[in-house]
């Protein structure tokens, strides 16, 4: 009998099958939760402004690399094109499509292994994915992969033929909230 697919059950945290074992998916810090915010935000206004596809956060999808098993995969944030799941297409099938996002997004944490995250690199572009995107909050960089890789800094603008007009300051990906305003004294108010 051969294997055609690992099926993990929904867990909480999501589970991933990465380098031959399930992998719990935990992003447990603010920075990396904050870059996962601004990052899904920019890729769903710029998606649905244009109405080119879907976006969400922590979404699985069963990725298919050619000859390889499918698998399930939860990129912290995912774009899929409407050119390649009908914008009309079965809830069941959005739900966890059979295939590979168009763009994935990484953000990593303190406590990913480089070789974890590089086998799920290599595995949606092997599946079809057009790019992964790879967010580091404590080197405040963004890394786009599409088979080379380049890395953009905080004053760098990133732009790529997968994200078609999406153009983007990487340091917004690293904004703090801001201040509070200071409260007035009572000598303040008075006119």
């Amino acid at each position: 009998m051969s294997l055609h697919e690992i099926v993990l059950p929904e867990t909480k945290p999501e589970t991933e099958w990465v380098r031959g074992r399930p992998l719990p998916k935990v992003s447990p810090t603010y920075s990396h939760g904050s870059s996962q915010l601004l990052v899904a935000e920019s890729l769903r206004n710029w998606a649905h402004s244009g109405r080119h596809g879907r976006v969400a956060t922590e979404w699985r999808f069963r990725v298919a690399p050619p000859g390889g098993i499918v698998r399930p995969l939860v990129p912290d944030v995912a774009y899929l094109a409407f050119s390649t799941l009908a914008a009309d297409a079965p809830a069941k099938d959005v739900e966890a499509p059979l295939g590979a996002p168009t763009v994935a997004v990484e953000v990593l944490s303190p406590d990913d292994r480089s070789a974890d995250v590089a086998d799920k690199i290599a595995t949606y572009l092997r599946a079809g994915t057009a790019l992964v995107l790879v967010i580091d909050p404590s080197a405040q960089t963004l890394a786009a992969n599409d088979g080379t890789t380049r890395v953009f800094g905080r004053g760098d603008r990133f732009e790529h033929p997968a994200l078609p007009g999406l153009s983007l300051e990487v340091a917004t990906l690293f904004a703090e909230p801001p201040a509070p305003a200071a409260e007035m004294t009572a000598d303040e108010q008075t006119p």
